[in-house]
Formats: C-alpha cells, sequence, structure tokens
C-alpha cells in the first residue's frame, strides 16, 4: 500500500490563480488599513481557495513487476564458423540462469535465424520486434550474443537500458577473401570488359605471402589457374566468347587455417551479345517482294545492311552508258573475296548466273559457310532454270535439288509435324478455326539433306534449314512470302517468320532447336531443354558439393520440356541431358553472411556506448552481472549491468477527500462569524 495527497481542481488552475491573487490583493488592503478581522477574514478564502483545488487522499494497492532482459542470439551462418555456435549456446544457458538466479527477474531468449534471401544476420530486427511485445518500462537491460556482424543497423530501436555484447571469435581468427567489382550484366561480343579482382588477407594473417593461386573456369569447363598478387585491385580484361548466358568462376583455393572458404569463390554470369549484325542481300532482280527483306531487315536497329539489286544484266545491250547504269559499282572483289568473313549473312533473293559473280567468288561463298557463316536462298523461277544459282560450286552445301518445275498455283504454307517443334516456326501455325493466306507460286524441290519445317503444295518442301560444317543455309522454295505482309486472303506472320529465320542463321541462342539451360529465380531454377526429338530422358543435376540428382522433364509445348528444380545449396549448378549441358549460379557463391567474417564490434560501439552498457569477448570469459543505476556506467572488467525499473501494477485506488463541502463550509462560517466579531468589539 502507497499513500499520496493529489489534487483535483474543481475549476481551471488558472482562475484559481486569479482568484488567489484577489484574495492576496484583499488581505493586503485590510492589512494596511488596519483592519483588526483581516486575518480571520483571509484564513476564510484560503480555506474557499484550498477546497477549490480538490485535495484528495490517495491509497494505492500496488503489485511490483518484474524487470525483462533480453537475451538475444545470433544463430547466422557466420556463427558456424570456428566453433561459434557452441560458445553462443553455452554463454547463452550461464547467463540465462545468472539472471534466473536474481530476484524480480525475467528472461526473454530470443533467436536470430540465417537471413533468407541472402538478406544477412537481422539482429537489430529481432531485437526491435521483441520490445515491440514488452512494455518499455520492464526492460532492465538487453544482451547480444553475436559475432558482431549484423547487416540490419538501420533498424534498431531506442534503448530503455543497457544495451550488451558478448563477441564470438578468437584473436587469432583470420580470413581470405575473394571479391570481384564492375562485372557488367551484359557484354557485347568481341568487345573487351573489365573487372576489377581482389584477393586479401583479413583478421590475423600469416604475414609474409605476396601472391596467391586462382582457378578461373568458364561455363563449367576446366579451369585455369594463374598468380595474382595479394592485397591488389587486379584488372581482369575479359571477352565472351559466346551469346547468351557466359559463367564466370573465379576461385582462390582454401588456405590452411583460415576461418571458411565459403567466401574464396566468386561467381559472375554476364550475357553476351552482339552489337551490330552485317547482313549482305543480293536481289538478282526486282520483283514484287523485293522490298520484303529490305524492310525486314532495316526496321532492325541492330543490323548493318548491304543491299544490291542487279537491275541489267552484262550481256543486254540497249546502248546506255555504262556510267549511267547504276549510282554504286557492285564492288564483287572487295564483298566477296576481302570482306567476306565480316558478314553474319548472306541472302540471295531471285539470284541467277549472269556472269555477275565467277564461280571463284560463289566457291569463297560455299567456304565461308563451311567456317560458320550463313546462307539464305529466296528462291523463285529462276532456281528451276538452267541458269539456277544451285548449278554453281555452292551447291554442295544446298539442302536440295529443284527439279525444274514450277508449280503456279493455289496453296497454303504449312508447319510441318517437324516445325512445329523447330524454334523457328514452333507456336506459328494459325488459331483454330483461321487460315493463313494463300501464295501463288513454288518451285519444285527434292530433299537432300536438313530439316523441313514447312511445307507448301502437295506437302512438297517449302522451307528448309540445314547445318554445313560450322555454318548454316536455309533454303525458301518461293518468292511469294510477301503476300503475307500485303495482308493477302487475311495474310500470315510473314515478319515473325522471316525474322526468325534470319535469327535463326545468325545463331542466336534462343532459337537453337537442340538446347539445353535454366533460368533461377532465387534458389529454384527453371530448366528447359528444346529438342527436336519426341521424347528426351532425364536431365541430370551436380550441385556445388558433388550430388547427382536425375529429374524427369515434362513437355509443356512441342519441342520444349521442363521441369523445377529448388536447389539446396548456394553455388554452381551442372546440367546435362543427352550432348546437352549447361551451367548456372544459384545465389551469390560468396554470401552477404561471409562478405565480413572476422568477428567485431565497431559496428555496435556507437548503439553500445549510447546506453551505457559494454563490449566483451566471450574468450575471456562469461562476464558476471551486477544492479546498476540508471544514468551509471554498466559495464567494467568482469562485469556487465542491468538497471532495475522498478515498475508495479496497481491493483486497487482509493481515494478520500480532504477538505468535503461540509467541513468547507463550516470552516468558512466560522471564520467570517469570527472577524465580525473581533470587528464588532472594537
Amino acid at each position: 500500500m502507497t499513500a499520496s495527497i493529489i489534487f483535483d481542481p474543481l475549476l481551471p488552475v488558472w482562475l484559481i490563480a486569479a482568484l488567489s491573487g484577489m484574495v492576496l490583493t484583499g488581505i493586503a488592503l485590510a492589512l494596511w488599513r488596519g483592519l483588526s478581522g483581516w486575518a480571520l477574514r483571509g484564513l476564510a478564502a484560503v480555506v474557499v481557495i484550498a477546497a477549490l483545488a480538490g485535495p484528495v487522499y490517495q491509497q494505492e494497492d500496488r503489485e511490483p513487476l518484474s524487470d525483462i532482459v533480453l537475451l538475444v542470439e545470433d544463430q547466422s551462418a557466420s556463427q558456424d564458423l570456428a566453433g561459434r555456435s557452441q560458445q553462443t549456446q553455452t554463454s547463452a544457458d550461464a547467463i540465462a540462469a545468472r539472471l534466473s538466479q536474481r530476484d524480480n527477474t525475467e528472461v526473454r531468449r530470443l533467436q536470430v535465424p540465417d537471413g533468407e534471401d541472402n538478406t544477412g544476420t537481422t539482429l537489430m530486427t529481432v531485437l526491435a520486434e521483441a520490445m515491440a511485445q514488452e512494455p518499455q518500462g520492464r526492460i532492465a537491460g538487453a544482451i547480444l550474443l553475436s559475432d558482431g556482424r549484423l547487416h540490419d543497423l538501420d533498424h534498431a530501436p531506442d534503448m530503455p537500458a543497457p544495451l550488451h555484447l558478448l563477441h564470438t571469435g578468437r584473436d587469432a581468427d583470420w580470413d581470405r577473401r575473394l571479391t570481384i567489382r564492375n562485372a557488367p550484366a551484359f557484354a557485347i561480343l568481341g568487345e573487351e570488359v573489365s573487372m576489377t579482382l581482389t584477393i586479401e588477407d583479413l583478421g590475423a594473417a600469416p604475414q609474409g605471402l605476396t601472391e596467391v593461386p586462382i582457378d578461373i573456369s568458364i561455363d563449367g569447363a576446366e579451369a585455369q589457374r594463374f598468380s595474382v598478387p595479394l592485397g591488389e585491385d587486379i584488372t581482369l580484361p575479359l571477352k565472351l566468347s559466346h551469346g547468351g548466358r557466359n559463367v564466370l568462376q573465379f576461385t582462390t583455393p582454401a588456405a590452411e587455417g583460415e576461418l571458411t572458404d565459403r567466401n574464396n569463390t566468386a561467381l559472375i554470369q554476364i550475357n553476351g551479345v552482339r552489337d551490330r549484325l552485317s547482313v549482305l542481300l543480293v536481289s538478282g532482280e526486282p520483283h514484287p517482294g523485293g522490298r520484303t527483306w529490305r524492310n525486314l531487315l532495316k526496321s532492325d536497329s541492330s543490323v548493318d545492311l548491304v543491299h544490291f539489286t542487279i537491275l541489267r544484266p552484262p550481256e543486254k545491250q540497249d546502248g546506255v552508258p555504262v556510267r549511267e547504269l547504276s549510282l554504286i559499282a557492285f564492288p564483287t572483289r572487295e564483298l566477296f573475296l576481302e570482306k567476306i568473313e565480316d558478314f553474319d549473312l548472306i541472302i540471295f533473293d531471285r539470284y541467277k548466273r549472269r556472269g555477275i559473280l565467277p564461280s571463284i567468288y560463289l566457291d569463297n561463298v560455299r567456304n565461308y559457310v563451311e567456317n560458320g557463316g550463313a546462307m539464305l536462298i529466296a528462291a523463285g523461277p529462276d532456281f528451276a532454270s538452267a541458269d539456277s544459282i544451285y548449278r554453281t560450286p555452292i551447291e554442295t552445301i544446298v539442302p536440295a535439288r529443284p527439279t525444274a518445275r514450277v508449280l503456279e498455283r493455289r496453296y497454303r504454307p504449312k508447319v510441318t509435324e517437324l516445325g512445329l517443334r523447330h524454334p523457328v516456326t514452333a507456336g506459328l501455325e494459325p488459331d483454330e478455326g483461321s487460315e493463313w493466306g494463300r501464295w501463288l507460286r513454288q518451285i519444285e524441290l527434292e530433299a537432300e539433306t536438313g530439316q523441313v519445317v514447312m511445307s507448301g503444295a502437295d506437302e512438297r518442301p517449302l522451307l528448309i534449314l540445314d547445318r554445313v560444317g560450322e555454318g548454316r543455309v536455309a533454303l525458301l522454295a518461293s518468292d511469294h512470302a510477301w503476300l503475307w505482309h500485303r495482308g493477302y486472303e487475311g495474310g500470315g506472320p510473314q515478319l515473325e517468320l522471316l525474322r526468325r529465320l534470319a535469327h535463326w542463321m545468325m545463331k542466336e541462342p534462343e532459337l537453337e532447336e537442340e538446347a539445353l539451360w535454366a533460368e533461377a529465380t532465387g534458389q529454384t531454377m527453371r530448366i528447359i531443354r528444346r529438342s527436336l526429338e519426341q521424347e528426351v530422358g532425364d536431365v541430370t543435376i551436380e550441385t556445388p558439393s558433388g550430388e547427382i540428382i536425375e529429374l524427369p522433364l515434362e513437355e509443356m509445348t512441342p519441342g520444349r520440356h521442363e521441369a523445377l528444380f529448388d536447389g539446396p545449396e548456394i553455388g554452381l549448378y551442372r546440367l546435362s541431358q543427352g550432348d546437352q549441358s549447361a551451367v548456372i549460379g544459384l545465389g551469390p557463391a560468396a554470401p552477404v553472411e561471409f562478405e565480413e567474417t572476422i568477428a567485431s564490434t565497431e559496428a555496435l560501439t556507437p548503439l553500445i556506448t549510447a546506453t551505457g552498457g559494454g563490449a566483451k569477448a566471450l574468450s575471456e570469459g562469461v562476464p558476471r552481472i551486477r544492479t546498476v543505476r540508471a544514468g551509471r556506467p554498466a559495464a567494467g572488467r568482469g562485469w556487465i549491468g542491468i538497471t532495475p525499473r522498478g515498475a508495479y501494477e496497481t491493483r486497487s485506488v482509493t481515494q478520500l477527500p480532504l477538505m468535503p463541502g461540509w467541513l468547507v463550509l463550516l470552516l468558512t462560517l466560522s471564520l467570517i462569524l469570527a472577524g465580525w466579531l473581533r470587528e464588532g468589539r472594537r
């Protein structure tokens, strides 16, 4: 039970103060005038003023509340190094036992889990959430058991009591770390990009070492070892070898005695893109579809197009001066002998032999294709004639032989069963209930090699794709694709078909008919296998730790098989299925938890100092716990302190007015009457 006197004014305080001033003025005036009853009348006024202040005698029935100490245990990944986890657990048990033995003290034990999605140690977040669930007036202190490496310092709460850090780790700890900076997400093929690599030793590292080995692997291939200076920034010039995703892994071997090798690896994934695609388009003669290819290629800002149209054959004798035959002479030697390797694609649109390109030039075109180039033939009636380009040295790389027959009748192009699975034509077929517009001419072919992905009149080959050596060849047996562009009978996907065709020939990775790759979202990867085969086997997954997993693939659309896989580890995964292979990295090779592994108090020192707390090393033993008053230092040699808060819960309150109305009335009247009698006797 506690007792006190409180005031519950009947009038506003300012009004009571004004009345008190008037009373004092009246008493002073009476005293100055020499009135004999001034004291009694003044006492009567004071009784009234005191009654207006509402004095109350209050008794409270209070129940003391215990103090709360927050004990926060860091269980993040960096705490698993060098026995820190066991050190933390043992110390937490000892501190909890000591606090439990103290009178009027409760312990709240909190665990900080390993951060999800590579968020790191959320020490302050856990502390703030715990404080939000407890009354601030009962928190007597907080004790953190951690290595001091946290990643949410901006979430630190306002501490009403001392904050202490008992940090794990030893003075002899050291670690080697590899970091890559300035790694681009995209890079242009053939152009050099630079990254900065640094290998440094942290903590009590061995002295005298100036160089360390590093292994560099590209796309999971066998690593090559180099030697680099220790503790210096190294600029790495790099040129990507292929388009699409390039996976680069940098690793420095683990050294004896270092805390961990989790930060000895850097995994970089860069997408290789082409800067400009160079295309040579040779049109044999003007025709209604002559602008189709030009418009398609010019619409792509990444394509550099060189286009020549042969308007007049050399054998034509019409008396036109040579200087008026063309604005620019056809530089055949330069294009087909000297600069041919600079082109990514050569298109012959209704071209036939006219003596403009000698056999040696066309033989060079054949060599260009076999060595990795690409050639597309858009055939018209000229392809079936005696002057056909087929009857030149390029015959050996053309996938079909013309029969010399030209079919002049209406037909609807169709995607073949194989074409439904090929990325050039997959998904192009018209919706149910609709049809493509018809074409009016087709060159009859006898397919000899390659893949027939579209058919025309009487199921004859219309579009044939083939690989020759390192290069690619496509043959379109009609010059009427432009009818779709004009919307004839509803048209068709002319632009998309020709775009895909051109990009397949220029070896764009997303249009490979046999491919295996994966797309990562967090720790989940979507494995995609594209194939022309009806059935594909299981995909083999090799995890970073070397575990082999077989996973079945499900056909989602014709030619496209997929599977979802949740990676159990962070690092490089190797995928293989049949003769296809791929690599992908899940998460960072060096998680944020292992960027800094040496225990430190630096980040938390400002917070600890502001509350009067202290930072102690658990390697020196578990400190004693003392009671300190608020505002006093709460840490010393071998001890830390908590501040009792004296919190309580009021169970009941009893109030008794000190000046009830009847008593005020009696005293006031008595004093006024006594003053009147006093003045009357005088």
